[in-house]
């Protein structure tokens, strides 16, 4: 078992869950290079600095809303998950509130480096879009995840706006959608598989899918209404809707494939669940590449797309290393009630 900093850190990360990081990460860059491709007037030039504060801000946000999750949560966890940094006890309850606080300060420092690079009338937006990200991810891990259908349409906006952070022009409104729907439909079919409690009800269903069309509806109204003033001959041009847009469709359909494949391999529901939101969350990489070579260029796409297999690795190291972790702890006792 390594020891002393080493296992501090790999604590640190699985508290943050930093092997998801990528998938953020993916997010940001590509809503990047789309503002800055299909709108460079509003957008402003590429430069390396821009990508790595882009890059940072993913990081500082994913970090501090998984860190700030398992904050709260740490009492459920030690009677649900007790081999977790918390309430394992690898991590104190303060570390993490400092762990949490950095990633904040990583994403607040870097979203006004971003800002830097935006025209006058978008920079506060950026910095209010991050925010208001925040005050999602707190609503969330207090209220939304008791409230079920709120809490999963919830997740769904966080990843929206997060893509937005980067790129408040809107510039293909698409792919933030993609990643609203795609997250709060795989959170819902996951919550079901898993079991969890609140248990679904027929209302839950149709307040999720009811919410999602509202959302959809009124964001692309909004964008068509502020490049087109509505007029039935805009619609087109001002959502950009082009034959470039098949990739992330096709990327649609494969993700449908191997969900069906996902439960029909894995007959334990909870497992199947468990599963299908690993491959669900880093399937968003391949939308953002899919959007990327489409209306940027096939190599920045690649680029992106590399972020997958790394993110994949990722993910499995922290599971060896959390079983390893449990295996090599004390067994502890609950007394019977």
């Amino acid at each position: 078992m390594p020891s002393g900093l080493t296992q501090r850190l790999i604590s640190v990360l699985q508290l943050a869950r930093l092997a998801l990081v990528f998938t953020a990460v993916a997010d940001g860059v590509a809503s990047l290079l789309l503002l800055t491709t299909l709108r460079p007037l509003d957008g402003g030039p590429l430069t390396a600095w821009r990508v790595v504060a882009a890059a940072l801000l993913s990081v500082g946000l994913s970090g501090f809303g998984m860190t700030h999750t398992h904050i709260i949560a740490r009492r459920r966890d030690e009677q649900l998950a007790a081999h977790r940094p918390l309430p394992s006890g690898r991590i104190a309850v303060g570390t993490a509130h400092l762990v949490c606080a950095a990633f904040g300060l990583v994403a607040l420092l870097a979203g006004v480096m971003l800002s830097q690079y935006q025209p006058s009338e978008a920079r506060t937006m950026t910095l209010l879009l991050l925010i208001w990200t925040a005050l999602l991810i707190a609503f969330y891990d207090f209220a939304g995840k008791y409230l079920v259908a709120p809490g999963l349409l919830t997740l769904g906006l966080i990843r929206f706006f997060h893509a937005t952070v980067p790129a408040p022009q809107l510039p293909l409104v698409w792919h933030p959608l993609l990643l609203l729907n795609h997250v709060a439909i795989l959170s819902t079919v996951c919550y079901h598989l898993e079991q969890k409690r609140p248990p679904l009800t027929r209302v839950h269903w149709w307040s999720v899918l009811g919410g999602l069309v509202f959302i959809d509806a009124t964001c692309l109204g909004f964008v068509w209404w502020k490049r087109g003033g509505l007029a039935p001959d805009t619609l087109v041009e001002s959502l950009g809707i082009s034959a470039r847009l098949w990739l992330p469709l096709a990327a649609v359909i494969v993700f449908i494939i191997v969900a069906v494949v996902i439960r029909r391999a894995i007959a334990d529901s909870r497992t199947a669940g468990q599963t299908l939101m690993m491959y669900g969350l880093l399937w968003l990489i391949v939308y953002d590449a899919a959007f990327v070579a489409g209306h940027v260029g096939y190599l920045p796409a690649l680029l992106i797309l590399l972020l997958l297999p790394a993110g994949y690795v990722s993910v499995q190291l922290m599971r060896t290393w959390s079983r390893i972790v449990t295996l090599s702890q004390k067994p502890t006792y609950q007394r019977a009630r």
